[in-house]
């Protein structure tokens, strides 16, 4: 018998369609790469995909679809122009599991008594068959305040509903004062970083003594960037630990709050895309993960990202050209608005090769566009989008 163990199979996400979530009116059947990067100018909808994702994580995680709509402004907000204007929001995602491709579909309503949202119809398959997820003789599902998803006892149900459950969206933006990077933490809250990294200190506590090469690759890394930093020095006092370190110079400690924004979010960073498979979601999702970081920073992270999506699936939404300039034209998914719609599509890498091939790179063609070059909407850069590099070219 060959000792040789087949590679894991990747679980992703393989293409979405939405209708009606905020300013997505019309999406159909959108690939998505197992690195995907979007981007797109201020407002144009990149983070709107992302909330899309963090909605249906609320819905299969913790049956608290009610709880996101509140805590995202109310019902009406979620629709496309309002509810009057977009009565029925409705997806569909396209996945690929163990046990070959599944599906999971739903629709929702506006519900006026409590500017909530109301489950029209919920449906699963797998492969050529569909199943209403209550058991109901049609082919979707009742009306429900919540998804019944994770109700069902179908092993294959479960496994597409945990799938899709785990999606985590992190965005390390918040260091104010109150935030919680800058709090004592409980210590056995260390298992996975919170999408807001405040359980930071708890988790790099946890690594130091539980695998000490993987925190001082860490420590490496972070002072490959910030040449001043040398290590990280945390202490359990009555069962929690305060994020502090300590420079190269002298012995001096230095807490987050002596800290700076973009150094808090290298710390975060750096340390969630080091972390051992186990203790990652199989689809993570990072806003702007850029702010705030040198281009030196940038292109470190991007390489991690590139590593780490061999293995988990990644989307990215960012306007740093550092980091557009870092992934090829198959990752890349552009935004735009339009009378108050985002559309997004993917870049066919043979519809623009030729400009890459003539040293452009991926922001070149971007930035054109959002300086008055043609927009990313027909198969090809137009007449206009041909003068305008060739001017620049000729400079």
């Amino acid at each position: 018998m060959s000792s040789i163990l087949k590679p894991a199979k990747i679980h992703r996400i393989r293409s979405v369609t939405i209708e009606g979530f905020r300013s997505l009116k019309s999406v159909q059947g959108l690939e998505l790469p197992q690195l995907t990067v979007l981007i797109g100018a201020n407002g144009a909808g990149k983070s709107t995909l992302i909330r899309f994702f963090e909605m249906l994580s609320w819905m299969l995680r913790a049956k608290s679809l009610q709880e996101f709509v509140l805590r995202h402004g109310g019902g009406d907000d979620q629709f496309f122009m309002g509810a009057r204007t977009t009565p029925v929001m409705r997806a569909e995602i396209h996945v690929e599991l163990e046990g070959g491709h599944s599906k999971y579909g739903f629709e929702l309503e506006y519900l006026p008594a409590r500017d909530s949202v109301l489950i029209q119809k919920e449906y699963w398959s797998q492969g050529q068959n569909s199943f209403p997820v209550n058991g109901v003789t049609s082919h979707f599902g009742g009306v429900s305040l919540e998804s019944r998803l994770p109700e069902l006892e179908t092993l294959s149900a479960q496994v597409l509903c945990r799938f899709l459950s785990q999606c985590a969206i992190y965005q390390f933006h918040d260091t104010s004062p109150l935030a919680g990077i800058h709090k004592r933490w409980d210590v056995t809250d260390s298992f996975r970083l919170r999408a807001d990294g405040g359980n930071l200190a708890a988790v790099l506590l946890d690594l130091r003594s539980t695998d000490r090469k993987r925190y001082e690759l860490i420590v490496r890394q972070i002072g490959r960037v910030l040449p001043t930093f040398k290590d990280f020095v945390l202490e359990e006092i009555a069962g929690k630990v305060l994020l502090r370190w300590v420079g190269q110079q002298s012995d001096k400690v230095f807490g987050s709050h002596l800290t700076s924004d973009g150094s808090l979010r290298l710390f975060c960073l750096l340390t969630l895309l080091n972390l051992p498979p186990e203790r990652l979601p199989a689809v993570m999702f990072f806003d702007e993960p850029e702010l705030g970081l040198h281009p030196h920073a940038i292109t470190l992270v991007a390489e991690m990202f590139k590593r780490l999506s061999k293995t988990r699936q990644i989307f990215i939404a960012t306007q740093s050209p550092y980091l557009v300039d870092c992934f090829e034209l198959e990752n890349i998914i552009v935004a735009n608005a339009h009378s108050g719609e985002t559309m997004l599509r993917n870049l066919p890498p043979e519809h623009y090769q030729r400009w890459l091939d003539e040293e452009y790179q991926v922001s070149d063609l971007w930035l054109e566009q959002a300086v008055g070059g043609v927009a990313w909407l027909g198969d090809r850069p137009s007449v206009q989008r041909e003068g305008a590099l060739d001017a620049g070219r000729s400079e």
